[in-house]
């Protein structure tokens, strides 16, 4: 199940620092909140996109459910580029525009 935001107005002013564009795509700073009650990108944390998911960070599980959750949220590639196991991570979204990024994420 794919969440939206509670807090729609903290996305849409998404700071510069949370997302920024690569020659690839478009960087995404994540912080993680594994064993949540449900999978969401819920808003933020600090200069962060906060993302709940449901999975346990074990064996790579809840880093799989947050790529998933972006993929299908921006229609494109994600991969992990660093923070495989802490709670603070890096995607990288390729072949996609800074802008759109924010506009399908404050949706």
């Amino acid at each position: 199940m794919v969440g939206v935001p509670r807090d729609w107005d903290s996305l849409s002013r998404m700071s510069a620092s949370a997302v920024s564009a690569h020659p690839d795509g478009v960087m995404l700073r994540v912080w993680v909140v594994p064993r949540s009650s449900r999978s969401e990108i819920s808003g933020r944390h600090g200069d962060k996109i906060k993302v709940r998911v449901m999975a346990p960070p074990e064996s790579g599980r809840a880093n799989e459910e947050v790529r998933r959750l972006l993929f299908r949220r921006l229609g494109v590639d994600v991969e992990l580029v660093s923070g495989a196991t802490g709670r603070e991570k890096v995607f990288l979204a390729r072949d996609i525009e800074l802008e759109e990024v924010v506009g399908k994420l404050a949706r």
